[in-house]
């Protein structure tokens, strides 16, 4: 009776007319201990199917992993007992927690809705949380703050678009995204703004398909270096909807240009061992050290001799595959452009294009031109409006120079 109790109250807590999503928050770290604080509304706690009390201001509950595989409880400085699993639970809406990992780089973060820890080799912490609380604390981290509001929408939608497609991804952990990068990045909202909300709210319900209705792959990446990547340039698979063209948003911005010095035997070293690189051939021999792109290419040098520039970028850890190479004394000097694969959206270009007043459709057009917009709650198609483009030219006569 008291286990169907709590899980009326979990169904309650999260509302029969939201998608809840189960959040594995503190995923790179091993948690053996952590305080939840009272930050605003009301909170019960509960060990296993035991209503224990509830978190008035001022009040915390500090959870450490002990030798039997349980859970110890402290309400402040009071011990309470041990459980194999702690719900946290919103009494009321609106409701949010700080929580302090105790682990010395981790922040003190704050996060909304209700809480699931139980006792494994450490202790797995799960945020239940509403899908559009979720997504505002995915688009703070991965967008940050002082963001044009139609950027923020374009951002929601696409992270709405990947929790939707890969909602069971960590499923045989207990959860179903965790919150670091390769799901999408999720650290709380402690820079949260009425902005992101808004964003995410006007696009609720919004995400992103191809041609078929299916899912799409909202591929993005912080800066481009002026042109945008192929997808089978980095994961050997084409896709339908993205294609590479010019970007001139973004050349000008933060991430735009890198430049890295590596040492001539480190490179010729790996190229040499890895791949067999021919040093002697009369053409390719003096490439080893002088290598161009004026636009993204898949391999360096040639195709025909086999090596991925992704391979390069991932040994040499280089900020993206759009670079050039020259010879300077004892030294290779890589001048790149851009930061990441350069799939799909380029986020400091769409940053430049919301600052030029391009709404959050025509955004996503220019990024993913063969993908529809769909709104899963009316269950309805819609165009993107891309037409709506200075007059609109092409791409490509847009960004003539």
């Amino acid at each position: 009776m008291r286990i169907l109790l709590l899980v009326c109250i979990l169904f309650w807590s999260l509302g029969s007319f939201t998608q809840q999503m189960r959040i594995g928050v503190l995923r790179s770290h091993s948690v053996k201990r952590i305080v939840f604080a009272y930050a605003e509304g009301n909170y019960s706690f509960y060990g296993d199917s035991t209503f224990l009390g509830r978190i008035q201001p001022n009040e915390f509950l500090d959870l450490t992993l002990v030798d039997s595989g349980k859970i110890s409880l402290r309400k402040g400085a009071s011990y309470i007992g041990q459980y194999g699993k702690i719900f946290i639970i919103q009494d009321s809406r609106n409701t949010s927690l700080s929580l302090q990992s105790k682990i010395p780089e981790v922040k003190l973060r704050k996060y909304k809705d209700d809480f699931v820890i139980t006792a494994h080799k450490d202790l797995t912490v799960v945020n239940l949380v509403d899908m559009d609380n979720y997504l505002a604390g995915v688009v703070e981290s991965e967008g940050g703050g002082k963001r044009e509001l139609e950027y923020y929408k374009v951002q929601a939608i696409m992270s709405r678009t990947y929790a939707s497609k890969y909602k069971t991804k960590h499923a045989a952990e207990g959860f179903d995204l965790c919150d670091r990068v390769h799901c999408q990045a999720y650290h709380s909202m402690m820079r949260f703004t009425p902005k992101i909300d808004e964003a995410v709210k006007a696009t609720s319900g919004i995400i992103m398909v191809d041609a078929k209705g299916k899912y799409i792959d909202a591929y993005f990446h912080a800066n481009c270096g002026g042109q945008t990547c192929l997808p089978e340039y980095v994961w050997n698979n084409p896709v339908p909807y993205l294609s590479t063209f010019k970007d001139t948003f973004c050349i000008y911005t933060h991430q735009a240009t890198w430049t890295k010095k590596i040492a001539k035997s480190m490179w010729r070293s790996f190229l040499v061992t890895n791949y067999d690189y021919p040093v002697s051939h009369p053409e390719y021999g003096p490439q080893i050290y002088n290598f161009d792109q004026e636009d993204r290419k898949a391999f360096f040098v040639s195709p025909e001799l086999g090596i991925p520039l992704r391979d390069l970028r991932i040994h040499f850890n280089l900020k993206s595959t759009y670079f050039s190479v020259r010879e300077e004394g004892g030294y290779v000097i890589i001048k790149g452009r851009g930061f990441g694969h350069g799939v799909g959206m380029c986020q400091e270009g769409a940053m430049k294009m919301a600052a030029y007043n391009f709404n959050y459709e025509q955004i996503t057009q220019f990024y993913f031109s063969g993908a529809y917009f769909y709104d899963t709650k009316t269950e309805n198609f819609f165009e993107q409006y891309v037409h709506d483009l200075p007059e609109i030219m092409s791409k490509e006569e847009y960004f003539e120079d």
